[in-house]
Order: structure tokens, then sequence, then C-alpha cells
């Protein structure tokens, strides 16, 4: 029989994994609510990828427990390659972030200017900046704190500082999470070879038993 330590490690992990995929699912959901940082932080296609993600480890986690109350390993095994897929679509998804970070300034650069000049207005009024790296760049003109070129000019606050230091704070937030999910995943994978291999000398047992007429070896 397997070990209450061991049973308690897979139990954790697997929690783990199920919190780990609300989560992300429920970030994605939220985080589409009007917000104009954070809706400039993260395109549809970055949270439909959370929501992607956090699917894909609460089903992991389902499997989990069909798996667990049956006899034999071969579902174990089978959870295994789901939980080395699982780690390959996290490392993809780190990835991607940390790579985007590298030219952060550069990247939100064009994200800035694909916002609309009523969005452009409204960041500038909140964040008391005029364009981007420059008063002349990607500005907007009106509300309070960038009503004309005269008042950017004077102004000579730009947006690319605080927009950054918002992205650069939440994306490391983020990656720090996903970097989390991947320590979550792979404890998960040596918990459940551990549970594989006790399974696998309980019915090497079991058959030695069966063949010295159901006297027990051990």
């Amino acid at each position: 029989m397997l070990s209450k330590k061991l049973i308690g490690a897979w139990a954790f992990f697997d929690i783990c994994l199920m919190a780990a995929g609300v989560l992300s699912l429920t970030l994605s959901i939220v985080w589409r609510q009007p917000n104009l940082l954070l809706n400039l932080t993260f395109s549809g296609v970055n949270l439909t990828t959370g929501s992607v993600l956090g699917i894909i480890l609460l089903a992991t986690f389902v499997l989990s427990l069909l798996v667990i109350i049956q006899r034999g390993t071969l579902g174990l095994k089978i959870l295994n390659w789901v939980l080395l897929a699982n780690s390959i679509v996290i490392l993809f998804v780190g990835t991607y972030i940390w790579v985007f970070t590298l030219h952060e300034r550069n990247n939100y650069h064009a994200v800035f200017g694909q916002q609309s000049n009523e969005t452009k207005i409204l960041i500038q009024d909140m964040l008391k900046c005029c364009g981007y790296f420059n008063a002349a760049d990607e500005v907007a003109f009106g509300g309070t704190t960038c009503p004309n070129q005269a008042a950017a000019t004077a102004l000579n606050n730009f947006c690319v500082t605080p927009v950054t230091k918002f992205t650069d704070s939440t994306l490391n937030n983020v990656f720090s999470t996903v970097d989390g999910f991947m320590a979550i995943v792979i404890g998960f994978f040596l918990a459940n070879m551990c549970v594989i291999k006790k399974r696998q000398e309980f019915e090497r047992f079991e058959k030695i038993d069966s063949k010295r007429g159901g006297h027990s070896f051990i």
C-alpha cells in the first residue's frame, strides 16, 4: 500500500495544480473588464491564452482524480505524459512573456499607437503625460493634460516611463506566477512517478504471492 506521506504529497501537488488552473482562468476573465492600463498590458490573444492554460490545468486535475482511483499504473503513466505536455505549454507562455519584456518600451510603443485617440487621452490624463517617447510621438490632443501641442511640450512628461513601469511590474508578476505553475507541474510529475513505482512494486509482489499459492511474500 502507498504510504500516507506519499499520498499526501501527491494530493498536495494535485490541489496546487487545481489552484493554478483556477487562478489562470479567473485572472484571464477578470482582466477582460474595462481597465485602461490592464487592457493596454494584455491583448485579447494574451488573455485567451491564459484561459486556455487554465482550462488545460483544470482538465489535468480532473484526469488525475479519475486515474488515481483506478488499479494499475496505465492511467498514472498517461497522466505523466499529460503533465509533460502541460510543462511544454507553460514553458512556451513563460518564454513568450520573458522575450516580450526584453523590448518592452518598443513593444508598448506599438501597442500605445494602436489605441484610439479617446483611449490615449484617457491614459494621458490618468498618468499625467503627453505622447509616448516625446510630446509629438503618438500624442492625442484633448482632455485636461494634453489639450494642445503647446501644453504637451510644456508638460515635458512622456508616457513611456509610467506605462512601462506598470506593464513591467504586471508582466513580472505574471511571469513569476507562471514560473510557479512549472514548479507545481514538476513536483506533481515526480510525486506521480513515485506512486507509479510503488504500485509497480505492489503488483510484482502480488504476482509472486499468487505463484506461491496465495502465501504472502511480504
